[in-house]
């Protein structure tokens, strides 16, 4: 086993496992050179999108139930996700043989940990609104210690997922079980964290279909509005978590099944995952559609980072010229002073924005 770890430096072990499972490397082509930079952009937009997510849910306290802290956690899985995809594509191409085989497992090691973290927190989701339907006692007076123990459990079991192949499941000893998706992952592995993640997600789809169940019985008076709106936002996301990743699990399917450079398929796995992240940039505007709540805390948060931002350019007096005002009379200015008389539809519009913006949550 000693000699497997003394490979984790070896950089030409690289090329030895993408010659074999992938043949002769070709130069990256203009196209890719474009995509590349296409997903690096959509990575960005997936953290910023996410990053508003999880400030919105800490400034609001009508955001502070159960259900709200495990979608925030999902939106934290989905923005690690976005930074791992955007790190995986940059060491991506050329760079990728300049890597030795330990920064390898952790390049791809922590994308599958992402990808773990977010079917556990679909499934922590599920759980919780199972509870929250069937009025199961679950949560007491420690609701919070509980809720913090299934958060961390979904990090804990994530990051021993994508940590088995540097723990030593890879095919660094053995190249005929080497995946042609992952030139260093054993095809065994693939097919375990496939299988595991579709078993999940089954049971995933069986417990909200027994809570249907029980909404559509004759105790379906104990769902609330507000209850019943959240089940069809959470089993949107689940719908859409489903039709992103689809794909990419049947090429990781068909990646544990084929023999070597036998399904040519195999060499475009790249935009299939690239699709896939497409379900991470499609969360948050699933929740700002679904939740008035997290829409109007969107609006306000993204109205007080843009104040905070005039507010900075006029201390540092690059706006205007020496003598002029900075802020010149604007739309704005003129709907308070035409409502001055008699507390004009202007400034009862605007005044609740201020006050938000300023109020700490």
């Amino acid at each position: 086993m000693g000699s497997i770890y003394k490979e984790y430096f070896n950089r030409d072990k690289i090329r030895e496992h993408y010659n074999f499972t992938k043949g002769d490397t070709e130069s990256p082509s203009p196209s890719r050179w474009v995509g590349s930079a296409l997903i690096v952009l959509l990575c960005c937009v997936i953290v910023l999108e996410n990053l508003l997510v999880l400030v919105s849910i800490c400034r609001n306290k009508r955001l502070h139930l159960a259900m709200y802290i495990f979608i925030g956690n999902l939106a934290a899985s989905d923005l690690l996700a976005g930074a791992a995809f955007m790190v995986n594509t940059l060491l991506s191409g050329s760079t990728t043989f300049s890597l030795t085989p330990v920064q390898w497992f952790v390049r791809e090691g922590t994308a599958f940990a992402t990808l773990a973290a977010s079917v556990f927190s679909l499934l922590a989701i599920a759980i919780e609104r199972h509870v929250a339907i069937t009025k199961v006692k679950v949560y007491g007076s420690d609701k919070g210690c509980r809720m913090v123990l299934l958060i961390g459990a979904c990090w804990v079991i994530a990051g021993a997922v994508g940590s088995l192949p540097i723990m030593g499941w890879n095919c660094i000893s053995d190249l005929e079980d080497c995946s042609t998706v992952l030139p260093l992952y054993s095809k065994r592995y693939v097919l375990f964290v496939t299988t595991i993640f579709t078993l999940i997600l089954m049971a995933i789809v069986g417990l909200y279909t027994r809570i249907y169940c029980v909404v559509r019985s004759s105790h379906a008076e104990i769902a609330s509005a507000q209850t019943l709106a959240l089940l069809k936002t959470v089993t949107i996301v689940l719908g859409a978590f489903i039709v992103c990743w689809l794909p990419a699990f049947i090429i990781l399917l068909l990646d544990a099944s084929c023999p070597v450079r036998a399904c040519r398929v195999l060499y475009s796995a790249n935009y299939f995952f690239a699709f896939a992240t497409l379900n991470s940039a499609a969360n948050p505007v699933i929740y700002m559609l679904r939740s008035k709540d997290m829409r109007g805390e969107f609006l306000r948060v993204l109205c007080c980072a843009g104040e905070g931002f005039r507010r900075r350019r006029r201390r540092s007096g690059k706006s205007g010229r020496p003598g002029v005002p900075l802020r010149t009379s604007s739309s704005l200015d003129k709907g308070v002073v035409a409502g001055g008389g008699g507390g004009g539809v202007a400034e009862l519009a605007t005044a609740p924005l201020t006050r938000e913006c300023t109020t700490s949550v």
